[in-house]
């Protein structure tokens, strides 16, 4: 007896093939036609110290895409992390200059707990939605930022370490950058509550029939993002010796477009800390070589906005093609 022969199917096998292939792929191909390109107009583009600028650069930015990924899988954002770090930088270089360094540090770090738990009370203990919610706190910690230092920057002694130090040659900010990143990886892919993030993002309804408590869940991560936004705002501030009220304006754009720039949906749902680090070398390597090649800064601002319009446009004719399966 011939024994019988499997066929396969060829839609089978071609959504296989798509599967196959990861979705930060193209985000890669970019990557790297943007670094021959600046590597062929700038001499100084390959160059290790120029490539320590770019993750010192992106480091500040990428401290806050961490929890900003894990609110984005579960269909939450935060606008307000600017505006937070900006008020974190006030806060220590006063503190600092009276107190000392412990109680500076201390006084950032409770500020972004009470920060995340204002935002995260509206959100699911009010119902305000996260975009309103946070844009309100946007535009209030900029106020409050600028309320305390009259408007001007103030300047800060003996603490720059936490900026500008170089534990193995390798600049401290980028240390805490990775360090967050894999532990963030970690809580994602090992943890209940990394998978109930999904699953909240995916489905808020069914997550709360199979048990999960979503309100929980969603106020401890918008808590993660008031403490990285003002665990950020001390870095830069060390790194200026200054608090400045407008440091870190557009920060909360920046961690949005290199978070969809890495695949997250703002649907919720989807979303890797590796994707987020891709969108943000993106980022980093366009800023650095619009910098190397003399090209106005404002330029970067229309670029950045340029590719969060087209990764968000991406991301809903994606979510279409999906839906339409």
């Amino acid at each position: 007896m011939s024994e019988p022969q499997t066929t396969t199917h060829p839609v089978a096998t071609e959504a296989k093939k798509r599967r196959s292939i990861p979705a930060t792929a193209p985000l890669v191909v970019f990557l790297l036609a943007m670094m021959i390109f600046f590597s062929i107009t700038s001499e100084y583009f390959f160059d290790i110290e120029n490539f320590r600028n770019i993750l010192v650069a992106m480091a500040v930015t990428g401290v806050v895409c961490v929890p900003g990924t894990l609110l984005m899988i579960s269909g939450q954002v935060d606008l307000s992390v600017g505006s937070s770090a900006a008020v974190s930088g006030m806060i220590l270089a006063n503190t600092v200059n009276s107190h000392g360094i412990a109680v500076g540090l201390l006084f950032c770090l409770v500020y972004g707990l009470v920060i995340g738990l204002i935002n995260g009370f509206f959100v699911t203990v009010v119902g305000v939605s996260s975009l309103i919610t946070t844009l309100g706190t946007l535009a209030t910690l900029y106020g409050v930022a600028l309320l305390i230092g009259n408007g001007q920057t103030v300047g800060m002694r003996n603490f720059d370490w936490l900026g500008t130090a170089q534990p193995f040659h390798v600049p401290l900010p980028v240390i805490i950058f990775a360090s967050l990143s894999i532990l963030g990886a970690v809580v994602l892919r090992k943890t209940v509550y990394g998978r109930s993030l999904y699953a909240i993002g995916s489905n808020p309804n069914a997550a709360r029939v199979v048990g999960i408590r979503s309100n929980r869940i969603l106020l401890r991560t918008f808590i993660y993002s008031g403490l990285a936004s003002a665990l950020a705002g001390a870095i830069l501030t060390s790194q200026l010796s200054a608090g400045d009220p407008n440091a870190a304006r557009g920060l909360e754009l920046e961690a949005i477009t290199a978070i969809v720039l890495g695949g997250a949906s703002l649907a919720g749902g989807r979303g890797t800390l590796f994707g987020t680090v891709l969108g943000l070398l993106v980022l980093g390597v366009l800023n650095n070589g619009l910098i190397l090649l003399d090209i106005p800064t404002f330029w970067q601002r229309i670029a950045q906005g340029v590719m969060l319009i087209l990764a968000v446009s991406f991301d809903q004719v994606r979510q279409k093609l999906n839906d339409q399966r």
